[in-house]
């Protein structure tokens, strides 16, 4: 090996010790050493030096975190330890009654508790082994989540790789899982819709679901450039520093992690309530959203000694702040038109700050809301957030109403394309019918029938929808399947996206046809009453000719939804397009596997499945289930048949399940009992 081989390797080694300990003083202390112009220029030396060594190629590089474009799909992984919601509570009274269960259960053993700031993102969970980020997890259903490790890598306050630091308190485990909650900053979010507004595209509508958003990408140079931040709050392994959960929070903000400043140990119910009070203010100033704060016993000891109810651990509880309210003036409605046609007020308002954000929009649902407000153009109205998220108008101030003020109508026609509107009995919105050629619908239908539980055409999203209306490409859901590489190619820099679209178009085509009666969007049809229907009929030429006593014959289809069907299907346009998608091959009826299988071995039993399974997924089980007659429901409860259980069933079902007497069924055993 050559002098200069050795050398540039060393600098390699260097160059990442420099950059993660940048990345730290920057994105985790707030106290940077090196402008970025510095930074940049230390970053493009080590990207041309592992390029010229590909043999020292880590995944830990802070190169790693710019994100590429190869995933195709998130893998699903079992969490190792369940990661389970915690109860809310609203009222001091409430805090006071935890507080006193916690004295009860521990025998009025003294305990601490570590307070919190509860951060609205999404949960994750990050495994590190021998210092190093090998994996990360969404919550999803609390046993099992997305495997979003390439994404979380471009999140520049979470380590790839642990340093020792001077003021390391300990060692950290070989093997240890930390926890928290990904978000995007106040500004971040700002800036990102400033920049979706400039290209006329839709805006997120908190930065929640921005985040989500994009933690979801399957394009992490998309989460590289979003600037999402992370606090970690839970550590969890078998070879923990300390006993308590602050002491080991502690010691993993010495290890290089991000842990809330705003964290504080406390031991009588007052400080609780004290740390609350200043936090309901002072949250405000915050780069990050909350929503409330979180109480957790500080021992470890002792919370396995309180243990679990049947939904939450008792040695933690969420306090959720009240809604926070501000007054501004009512300025115009407008309105929006949904997928399903319904027609939606919205109120626009003098800007107003609440909760962090510039709010100037809030929903006004229908017209019976507006009525129950009498509001007028002009008046100072209350708005909140509901959950800090979406705005709503929650009263006026009637005394600052202008003496001329127009009262606000509900407008009788499409704002869209001009249609009369029609209301539906039992229904408090009004619609737009003409689902032929309103825009909105149109665009709405095909969003709906590439989502995830329809179609699953994850190589196309709403902004690429727009474009194509926009352009012609696509008029209705059938044109998806014209679509040609050369098309949507642009100047031909794009070739690899545009053929992963038309892959994904093609592959959509072997989705079963439950699925393809759902992704039709027929109004009021749902997931649920798409699988009723499919089961039923077992072809869509059966569907097409039910009438509407046969519909009603079917579980959970009322009269409305009947009529609905019937109306969609004697529609000469939605019949048309229907037979288009059969001759590309869309599934129009049940495979003969899936009606071969059917039988009534589980009629009238209601079960719940929980865990991870080795032989089917948790979807294949649950048509399994209803293949067989059987009902799946979410919860247990004195009406449930049996469990079906997998690996790492959840703690707090099997104790709610024991207490019920309720029948354990491994995967094993259910199998035997459909296949006898």
């Amino acid at each position: 090996m050559s002098s200069q081989t050795t050398s540039e390797q060393q600098r390699i080694e260097q160059l990442r010790r420099e950059l993660n300990e940048h990345n730290y003083r920057y994105y985790v202390l707030n106290q940077p050493t090196i402008g970025d112009q510095d930074f940049d220029f230390l970053m493009h030396e080590l990207q041309d030096l592992e390029a010229r060594h590909p043999e020292m190629a880590d995944p830990t590089s802070p190169t790693q975190r710019v994100g590429s474009d190869i995933q195709t799909e998130f893998r699903q992984v079992a969490h190792k330890y369940p990661m389970l919601s915690l109860s809310n509570t609203y009222s001091e009274a409430d805090v006071r009654q935890w507080f006193e269960s916690v004295q009860k259960g521990l025998g009025g053993e003294p305990f601490e508790v570590c307070c919190e700031m509860k951060y609205d993102g999404l949960s994750i969970s990050l495994t590190y082994e021998n210092g190093r980020l090998v994996q990360a997890v969404t919550r999803g259903d609390g046993v099992q989540g997305d495997d979003v490790t390439q994404n979380v890598k471009t999140i520049r306050s979470i380590p790839l790789i642990l340093e020792k630091r001077e003021d390391s308190v300990g060692n950290y485990p070989s093997s240890f899982e930390i926890r928290g909650e990904i978000l995007m900053p106040w500004a971040s979010f700002e800036r990102l819709n400033a920049e979706r507004e400039a290209a006329e595209e839709p805006l997120f509508a908190n930065p929640r679901n921005a985040a989500s958003g994009t933690l979801k990408s399957l394009d992490s140079r998309v989460v590289a450039n979003r600037g999402l931040d992370a606090y970690l709050y839970y550590l969890l392994g078998e070879d923990l520093p300390a006993d308590g959960h602050y002491e080991n929070l502690e010691a993993a903000r010495s290890w290089g992690f991000k842990i809330s400043q705003g964290m504080k140990k406390v031991g009588t119910v007052e400080e609780i309530l004290d740390y609350i009070n200043y936090w309901d203010t002072e949250r405000k100033n915050l780069p990050v959203a909350t929503d409330g704060i979180v109480l957790k016993v500080n021992s470890q000891r002792q919370q396995r000694v309180l243990g679990f109810t049947a939904k939450s651990p008792r040695w933690a509880i969420a306090y959720k702040f009240k809604a926070e309210r501000a007054c501004t003036r009512l300025l115009e409605v407008t309105y929006q038109v949904g997928r399903t046609g319904a027609v939606t007020p919205v109120a626009n308002m003098e800007p107003v700050q609440l909760a962090g954000t510039t709010v100037k929009r809030a929903t006004l649902n229908n017209e019976d809301f507006i009525r129950s407000f009498d509001l007028h153009i002009g008046d100072m109205v209350y708005v909140e957030k509901g959950g800090e998220i979406i705005p709503k108008i929650v009263g006026v101030n009637i005394d600052e109403r202008p003496i001329i003020a127009q009262r606000v109508e509900f407008i009788k026609h499409c704002p869209e394309c001009g249609t009369p509107l029609v209301k539906y009995a039992g229904e408090a919105a009004w619609y737009c019918p003409n689902d032929a050629t309103c825009g909105p619908q149109i665009k709405g239908r095909i969003e709906h029938f590439i989502a995830r539980k329809a179609m699953n055409i994850d190589s196309l999203g709403p902004e690429t929808v727009d474009e194509y209306y926009r352009r012609g490409i696509i008029h209705n859901v059938a044109d998806l399947y014209e679509i040609e590489v050369q098309q949507i190619n642009g100047d031909g820099s794009r070739t690899k996206s545009a053929q992963k679209i038309v892959n994904g178009i093609q592959k959509s085509k072997e989705v079963p046809f439950e699925r393809v009666v759902f992704a039709l969007g027929i109004r009021f049809v749902g997931e649920t009453s798409a699988r009723l229907l499919a089961r039923h009929f077992k072809t869509m030429d059966a569907l097409m000719a039910a009438g509407l006593q046969e519909l009603q014959e079917v579980e959970g289809i009322g009269e409305v939804m009947a009529k609905s069907i019937i109306g969609y299907f004697h529609n000469e346009q939605n019949r048309t397009i229907v037979e288009r998608l059969r001759s590309y091959g869309l599934q129009f009826a049940l495979s003969a596997e899936q009606t071969a299988a059917a039988s009534d071995k589980l009629a009238g039993q209601s079960i719940v499945i929980s865990g991870v399974f080795a032989r089917h997924s948790r979807d294949e089980y649950k048509l399994i289930i209803e293949q067989n007659g059987g009902k799946n429901v979410g919860s247990i409860s004195g009406k449930t048949s049996f469990i079906l259980a997998g690996d790492n069933m959840g703690p707090s079902k099997l104790l709610k399940a024991e207490k019920l007497g309720i029948k354990i069924v491994s995967e094993e055993e259910f199998l035997q009992m459909i296949e006898s």
